[in-house]
């Protein structure tokens, strides 16, 4: 009674004059004990009152059960695997022992085998735990069809839970699939107002309809709940840059590159940033940073190109240009870019070629960037003239 009311010094002290009297052969006392030292985050020490009561009674499957969890938190999952296929020999249909059996093998990644135990355990009693477990190593296995249909599988079964229901729309928006994307993350954000994850997702996909406000409206909810999440400030400062309020943009991005300094996309963003508000030393740094931690990434190149140019060094912007081209040799904007650059620093023969496979590519992407054609319509002749 004790241990359910959660009074656990009452219940320690009992224990300990249990176990004294029975000289340590108090099965039900080395459990508790075991179960109270977890709680308390003393894994190993639990691990020895466990396997205390398991040499007391080796046909208890609660007992193997909880030897196995406890070695499995401390990171030994061949012991606990080991562990989990001598209490199945006691009970071979058990969900949970299938089911802690496949993330041991997981982790230590047998694939093939921790399918079929999720799949048997699945087969006994229908868990939202097995199913998520299953879909996370296929998407481990880097399998997202299969990870998606496990995930509508798993939600037609578990129609409410707001978990399954986030990582099934942020599937399909990772897929491309916006539309039903959107639909079960809202359907998540019905359930559970709060799921960090599906308002994330929600809110890049509005934000990338370029509704700002809106997308700011529901970070501001994730925002309470999950006030460091890095994620969650660099969306925010995109918002913000999308709505050309560029100060508190870089606050923002500033933020989440300070809660993870080693994240490429943040450092981007502020060398986005900075260029557009002509910090050309401040761009170069952050740039400089995103291309160490991403250095097959042919737009950071093209924007360190920008910025080496107004640095007023064209050998280096024509180096990072080149580089460019030479990861992603079909990138519209790097040509034009180059050809703004050849251009201005006297190189019109050279901006007239770069301008000409901008051209180029430009038609075969069928890209309408309103800014870009503006500036198309400015530049063209002039660069056409270099010729």
């Amino acid at each position: 009674m004790l241990f359910i009311n959660k009074e656990f010094e009452k219940c320690k002290q009992v224990i300990k004059e249990q176990i004294e009297m029975t000289e340590r052969t108090c099965e039900y006392a080395l459990y508790v004990q075991g179960m109270i030292q977890r709680n308390e985050a003393m894994i190993q020490e639990s691990l020895e009152s466990f396997q205390a009561a398991a040499m007391l009674n080796p046909n208890s499957l609660e007992n193997l059960k909880q030897v196995g969890r406890s070695l499995y938190l401390l990171g030994r999952h061949k012991a606990a695997l080991d562990i989990y296929a001598e209490a199945a020999k006691l009970a071979p249909q058990d969900p949970e022992l299938l089911h802690n059996q496949g993330v041991c093998l997981v982790y230590l990644n047998d694939y093939s085998k921790a399918e079929e135990c999720f799949k048997k355990a699945l087969s006994v009693q229908k868990t939202e735990h097995s199913y998520s477990q299953l879909g996370k190593m296929h998407i481990l296995r880097g399998d997202k069809e299969g990870a998606l249909a496990i995930y509508k599988k798993a939600v037609e079964n578990f129609p409410e839970n707001s978990e399954l229901l986030s990582v099934l729309g942020l599937l399909h928006l990772q897929m491309g699939d916006t539309q039903k994307a959107f639909e079960h993350l809202g359907n998540a954000m019905t359930y559970d107002p709060q799921n960090t994850k599906a308002i994330m997702g929600a809110g890049s996909i509005i934000q990338d309809h370029g509704d700002f406000d809106v997308a700011l409206t529901k970070y501001r909810v994730a925002a309470s709940v999950t006030p460091e999440s890095h994620a969650l400030w660099n969306n925010i400062g995109m918002c913000f840059f999308g709505k050309k309020k560029y100060v508190a943009a870089i606050s923002c991005l500033k933020r989440a590159h300070y809660l993870s300094p080693f994240e490429w996309r943040t450092c981007y963003n502020l060398g986005l940033a900075h260029l557009t508000m002509h910090q050309y030393a401040s761009a170069f740094h952050f740039i400089s940073a995103a291309i160490n931690l991403k250095p097959k990434f042919a737009p950071l190149f093209m924007l360190l190109g920008v910025a080496l140019t107004h640095l007023e060094d064209p050998s280096n912007a024509k180096q990072a240009y080149e580089q460019a081209i030479a990861i992603e040799a079909d990138s519209p904007m790097t040509y034009l870019n180059y050809a703004i650059m050849l251009f201005n620093t006297g190189d019109k023969s050279h901006a007239a070629a770069q301008y000409a496979k901008f051209e180029m590519y430009h038609q075969k992407k069928a890209l309408n960037d309103p800014d870009v054609n503006a500036l198309v319509a400015k530049l063209g002749p002039i660069l056409h003239m270099g010729s």
